[in-house]
């Protein structure tokens, strides 16, 4: 039987190896003909397999000299919402020599790992509809080009694989349900916070679900951090002085495959901008955060998560275009 995690893996790795004749064809190999991806902003959502290419796949191939995929983590369940359908997701970067636009970014010329989150459903061997986070903001970092007052509350670093290399397509899948029911246990403890410490209750110590040395790894504008200190100071102060109402959990889709579980939601938050953010003074506008979290488990605990927020959608909202800001720079 095809395991259909290591079906998806190769087929996308394939759109990037091709030659241009060829890619047509493979890209009608894995997406169905009326496949619809909702993506990241500028892009929007993307329509049948043409549309898919035109939108996607081409403007990366033609932005990157040589470009290919570097996979972290690809794993795959049936989701547990409502929602529902069978799912893979994960964490790549796409590789290459930055040469050409790509979405309103001028090119650096030079290396880049651009990061991508992804959610897939599919029937059969085929992509039927899926959810993509590119990190733009994390791309303007690395051509030298930052548009915004603040940058990077943590380490703006390259998101790592897992630490036990093990994240392609997991061997002891019955563990899946475990870890997503640790994840789904810190979820509901993390919504009710202290004001003044940022805590919550049930996320460390007796009884908690992170690790003592947990690893964070944060998009372009937050980076990364380590440790439930770590994570308070480098990311969570800042967000929840800026959006204390913020409500989160809204996810189309939660799936668990072996030490490893993934969530998303398109908008998964809902929050108001009462304070200022990476520089962008207050709005009191009510605004939506798409979200996608990976997340390793071991011995019961959450030890890494890996987050992926459409950032160029949140700042928009703001009355921030940091694609066309950069532009200027």
């Amino acid at each position: 039987m095809t395991d259909i995690r290591h079906h998806v893996q190769s087929q996308l790795a394939g759109l990037f190896t091709v030659e241009n004749k060829e890619l047509e064809a493979q890209a009608a190999a894995i997406f169905a003909d009326d496949a619809e991806i909702q993506f990241s902003d500028p892009v929007g959502t993307l329509k049948g397999c043409a549309h898919i290419v035109e939108r996607f796949i081409d403007p990366l191939r033609r932005a990157f000299s040589t470009p290919r995929r570097r996979d972290l983590m690809v794993f795959g369940g049936q989701n547990r919402r409502d929602y529902g359908g069978e799912w893979v997701a994960g964490v790549t970067h796409i590789t290459g020599l930055f040469t050409a636009p790509l979405w309103g970014i001028q090119p650096s010329g030079k290396l880049i790992y651009l990061r991508i989150g992804e959610f897939w459903r599919v029937e059969g061997d085929k992509i039927v509809e899926g959810r993509v986070i590119v990190d733009l903001l994390d791309l303007l970092h690395q051509c030298g080009r930052w548009p915004l007052a603040e940058a990077h509350y943590g380490a703006p670093i390259t998101f790592p694989a897992p630490a036990t290399q093990d994240g392609l397509c997991p061997a002891n899948r019955d563990a899946g349900g475990a870890s997503l029911d640790v994840v789904e246990a810190m979820l509901g403890a993390l919504h009710v916070y202290d004001p003044e410490s940022f805590g919550s209750d049930g996320q460390v110590g007796a009884g908690g679900t992170w690790a003592p040395d947990f690893a964070w790894y944060g998009p372009g504008g937050i980076g990364s951090t380590a440790t439930w200190p770590g994570f308070v100071d480098h990311h969570r102060a800042q967000f929840l002085q800026a959006f204390p109402d913020r409500k989160g959990g809204n996810h189309y889709c939660r799936i668990g495959d072996g030490n490893y579980a993934a969530v998303s939601g398109w908008p998964s938050m809902t929050m108001t901008h009462n304070g200022t953010y990476l520089g962008v003074p207050p709005t009191e506008r009510a605004l939506t955060l798409r979200v996608m979290d990976f997340y390793r488990c071991e011995d019961g605990l959450i030890a890494e998560n890996w987050v992926l927020l459409d950032y160029i959608n949140l700042l928009s909202q703001m009355g921030v275009d940091v694609i066309a800001d950069a532009a200027r720079l």
